[in-house]
């Protein structure tokens, strides 16, 4: 069987390239933000999210992470605005987190590193098929949120209820009637540039909105998170901590703020 990719020192991100050369690219994810290199941009929109909690389906372990389906045949569950030049889809969202709370996001902003990072997945259907987006430039838009550690947050809590039912790698559960908009901080502000997912095969195809203002989740919460595995159920227990990529080069990209 070929190597699977994943997060250990064996078949990590300084390993990914060897199966997925664009991993080496020049327009690669997660990046640095430093805010002082970069710009405000007067001409970015602000930008909305219409979320149908109807669209909601499953939460998943796929091993790497815990993701939550939506139903994307057809505009349901939009993202507009901002950066974007037409709405996109909503289809997945997962979260990236650390074995411990002082680090675990994939950005990192002024060298501050959050407890973890929830990324929500659009596609661009005026490509018709989310794998005709992954081709195309300007095919997804990822809005990335930010998670630090302070008082409990309930809708969170929602989530984090339902991994009891997916605690192994492999199991699904129907996640129904959940509106992800409910995560979102009050402010809207945010960062864009153009980067990649930051998991194989790592196309370059994102329209990132990463907010400056994170959500918080107690430490207890986190901890939650921690307590599913990256193991299958017949296999000896692999906690599923650590799943971050690193900082890649930014290569000359310009990030531009939404805010002055």
């Amino acid at each position: 069987m070929a190597k699977e990719w994943g997060y250990a020192s064996h078949n990590g991100p300084d390993h990914w390239h060897e199966l997925y050369p664009i991993a080496k690219g020049d327009k690669q994810s997660p990046i640095e933000l430093h805010t002082e290199d970069i710009r405000h941009d007067p001409s970015l929109l602000p930008w909305s999210a219409s979320y149908d909690p109807g669209s909601a389906k499953t939460i998943l372990n796929n091993g790497k992470t815990c993701r939550v389906v939506f139903d994307d045949t057809y505009d349901r569950s939009m993202l507009r605005g901002g950066p974007l030049s037409g709405p996109y889809r909503l289809r997945q969202f997962h979260l990236h987190w650390g074995s411990s709370d002082d680090h675990g996001s994939e950005h990192t902003v002024d060298g501050v590193k959050y407890a973890a990072e929830l990324h929500l997945v659009h596609w661009n259907p005026k490509y018709n098929t989310f794998g005709e987006a992954l081709k195309q430039p300007d095919g997804v838009a990822v809005v990335g949120i930010f998670l630090k550690i302070g008082r409990e947050k309930g809708e969170f809590q929602l989530l984090l209820d339902a991994l009891d039912k997916i605690k192994t790698k492999g199991k699904e559960a129907p996640f129904t009637h959940f509106d992800p908009s409910c995560l979102f901080p009050a402010c809207r502000d945010y960062w864009t540039y153009h980067g990649s997912f930051t998991t194989p095969p790592c196309e370059e195809c994102i329209v990132w909105l990463l907010l400056k203002e994170p959500m918080t989740v107690s430490s207890d919460q986190m901890a939650k998170l921690r307590s599913i595995f990256s193991s299958a159920e017949n296999e000896p227990p692999v906690p599923l901590v650590g799943n971050w990529r690193p900082p890649q080069p930014i290569k000359g990209r310009v990030v531009r703020a939404s805010f002055k």
